[in-house]
């Protein structure tokens, strides 16, 4: 045990240590708001840079107008299609909607001609506002007013309640539910294929430098993989620390520089009264019950254990992979069988997990070891069941021993392997040697 911690010492020091560490875990807080500053900045300026487009509409119903918007304006004439065109191709127009003359119960043959391919904003929005057009006049033929049926539509909000085992409701939010899963899901994805990728790395340059074989003569190769493993997982914990550390610091000195209030204090003086004489309306109210109703403890909790269940899973196979091979090239033939199962589970995330939490999919997608970390986070912030969250945990941990298993039979042999590009079953032969 002590050799292996002498290796966690080592890994964790010589990455933390250098330039690169440092500079990657203060700046990464810093460019990705910056990114997203500029990026709306610059859509501001091009929005109020952009000269007005000009649409010509030929309508041959003659019955439909169409409202002008900040961005599009519309030129209603009797200039048929190829007058149009013609207007289009000097530039005068920046498009030209052709209305053809149509039964409305089938709007069809509806065409936009340009010089260039439309934006899905447009698109959207002329179709949207055609549908409206073409509702208000079928209502109208019917003899019914469309302002009466306007007036007469109501919007509707369901609240979202859920009644644990134990009885209790708690107010909830699909929303707020999704963001929560969609961020942890993405950051676990995202750290094991980082951290993961660092180990066969690792792996790779001491087995071409020949250091390997100095290691492997005062300690077991088993010592020195899982010391990799657990070292670079530190690391992984130190930076993820950093960066909250750092968000929430400039988010307050933001916020405070701005005049603005933290969340938190906004919350807590709409909470005491004696605090403050503001009373809260009722989206404020709804937003501290929804708030209130999410299980932080278990959700930081749950993300620190398949943060480093699903990272020493994926990294004992990352570090066989390195073993294995001598070149990173060479590595890329045995990375297909490790990332189809990350894949899906990326994948998975957003098409069953985010979208139905309790689907069967869902279900099997967070128990199944090599796709449970991201799936699971996925399900989290929306409540699972005791039972399926404990299973769920403890395959992982027999999925890590598994792993760990298998990638020490690779380890051992392939770390001193030379001079051969072992296949598929070079693989399994190591795997079935006795050793």
């Amino acid at each position: 045990m002590n050799k292996i911690w002498l290796v966690i010492q080592r890994e964790y020091l010589a990455r933390v240590k250098k330039k690169s560490f440092l500079l990657a875990t203060l700046l990464t807080p810093l460019i990705f708001p910056a990114i997203m500053g500029i990026f709306v900045w610059i859509a501001v300026e091009e929005k109020e840079n952009q000269s007005l487009r000009i649409i010509e509409v030929v309508d041959e119903n003659r019955q439909f107008f169409l409202e002008s918007s900040d961005q599009y304006a519309f030129s209603f004439s009797d200039k048929n299609l190829e007058e149009a065109k013609e207007m289009v191709h000097k530039g005068e127009r920046y498009g030209v909607l052709y209305l053809p003359d149509f039964d409305l119960k089938h709007p069809e043959g509806i065409v936009f001609y340009g010089n260039e391919n439309p934006s899905m904003n447009l698109t959207g929005y002329l179709e949207s506002s055609l549908k409206k057009k073409i509702e208000d006049q079928r209502l109208y033929d019917s003899g019914v007013d469309p302002s009466i049926l306007s007036d007469i539509r109501t919007n509707v909000d369901i609240k979202s309640i859920t009644i644990d085992e134990r009885g209790q409701e708690k107010v909830t939010d699909s929303t707020v539910n999704y963001a929560i899963g969609f961020l942890a899901g993405i950051l676990i994805y995202m750290f094991i294929f980082i951290y993961g990728n660092q180990i066969m790395q690792g792996v790779i340059e001491e087995k071409s430098s020949r250091i390997i074989e100095i290691l492997v003569s005062s300690l077991k190769p088993f010592q020195l993989m899982m010391g990799k493993i657990v070292g670079i997982a530190g690391v992984g914990l130190t930076q993820l620390l950093i960066w909250i550390v750092l968000i929430g610091t400039l988010t307050s000195l933001v916020t405070g520089y701005l005049g603005m209030q933290m969340p938190q204090q906004q919350a807590m003086e709409m909470i005491n009264p004696d605090m403050t004489q503001a009373v809260p309306n009722s989206e404020v109210s709804e937003i501290l019950q929804v708030l209130s109703g999410i299980d932080f403890l278990q959700i930081v909790s749950s993300f620190v254990f398949y943060f480093l269940g699903g990272y020493l899973l994926y990294g004992a196979l990352f570090a066989a992979i390195g073993s294995a091979v001598e070149t990173p090239s060479d590595a890329q033939q045995f990375m297909l069988p490790v990332t189809v199962p990350l894949i899906a589970a990326y994948m998975g995330l957003f098409v069953f997990v985010l979208q139905d939490p309790n689907s069967t999919t869902s279900f099997w997608l967070s128990i199944i070891p090599l796709t449970s970390p991201i799936a699971m986070m996925g399900r989290v912030s929306y409540g699972v069941p005791f039972w399926e969250l404990g299973l769920s945990m403890v395959l992982l941990v027999l999925g890590f021993l598994a792993t760990t298993w298998l990638a020490g039979k690779i380890y051992r042999i392939g770390i001193l392997m030379h001079g051969t590009k072992p296949g598929y079953k070079t693989l399994w032969k190591w795997i079935k040697t006795n050793n």
